[in-house]
């Protein structure tokens, strides 16, 4: 049988150990080779280095601070979205790989996207940012600026202030886009929030009975760290959806002082009245009051005017 060292000898060639030292030379080049090195130079000797020269030739060939990808789907690196670290684990350098800055800040994106849960409302709406709101009409600075207060408050106290906005307009002057960029702003920061379509949501409420999804629905929304009502008017009022839905969500929000935002073409007086007809004509203005009572304490007031922005 022939012995190692002379099977050795035949099967790596000149050229072999030529690549090879050129290998060792472009690895030791590397100044983050040599940091590493010098970092641990109590721990590590020639041997160390000679065993572990695939994991160095590794590290330095692929991409750090995402300095060769043009993108996180473009990472050029064996693990896309992580770049390699090198560390000394028993005796040998490897590479730990970590989520590299692309990564992370596709992680904090996706983590903002699942602060916000939205039910029945437009696309457009949940993309939408303070900055974008057009201040050419002072109502809206004063709309804006509400929302700031709210969120200024929250970051000097850590604390959600209790009380929301009731933002009321006619037709296109931004209400919904409003309440989204809001939504988007405490998503940033990590807060919570459920937006809610109430026409959609309402109807949507009617099916849950058939599917026993009801309950679990309705505490999902009453719930939220921070509710935003969407269009609330714009529906076609039953005593139930009024009473059952609307007032269950309303009234355990005002117990537990969670805030919440809501939008209308109606102002307070209007809503109550529109709150007062149920769709079989009854009038009911007890009723409607309950519900205004629990709204009032919920929100502040803003009236959004402008040009209607849907017929731009």
């Amino acid at each position: 049988m022939e012995r190692i060292n002379e099977t050795l000898k035949r099967v790596i060639s000149p050229e072999f150990t030529t690549r090879l030292n050129d290998m060792k030379e472009e690895v030791l080049e590397d100044t983050r080779v040599q940091k590493f090195l010098e970092e641990n130079a109590s721990d590590i000797n020639k041997e160390i280095v000679d065993r572990s020269l695939s994991k160095l030739y590794e590290f330095i060939s692929q991409s750090h601070d995402c300095g060769s990808c043009p993108s996180l789907d473009q990472c050029q690196n064996y693990m896309k979205g992580y770049e390699p670290k090198l560390v000394l684990d028993r005796n040998l350098i490897d590479n730990n790989f970590v989520r590299c800055k692309r990564g992370i800040i596709e992680d904090e994106r996706k983590k903002v996207i699942s602060m916000i849960d939205s039910i029945h409302m437009p696309k457009e709406v949940m993309e939408a940012t303070l900055a974008g709101v057009d201040l050419e009409d002072g109502s809206r600075v004063v709309a804006v600026r509400a929302a700031k207060d709210f969120l200024n408050e929250w970051e000097r106290t850590n604390v959600l202030p209790t009380k929301g906005l009731y933002i009321y307009g006619k037709f296109g002057v931004g209400k919904s886009y409003l309440l989204g960029a809001l939504a988007n702003e405490l998503a940033a920061r990590h807060i919570h929030s459920v937006v809610v379509y109430v026409p959609e949501f309402l109807r949507e409420m009617k099916q849950a009975i058939q599917d026993h999804s009801l309950a679990e629905k309705i505490e999902f929304v009453k719930r939220a760290p921070v509710l935003m009502l969407d269009d609330i008017g714009a529906e076609i009022m039953s005593s139930w959806t009024r009473d059952e839905i609307l007032g269950t969500i309303l009234h355990y929000r005002m117990s537990e002082q969670l805030p919440t935002f809501m939008s209308s073409n109606f102002n307070y007086d209007e809503l109550q009245h529109h709150l007062s007809f149920t769709q079989r004509g009854e009038k009911e203005v007890v009723k409607a009051g309950r519900i205004m009572e629990r709204i009032k304490a919920l929100t502040t007031p803003i009236s959004l005017q402008g040009k209607n922005w849907r017929e731009s």
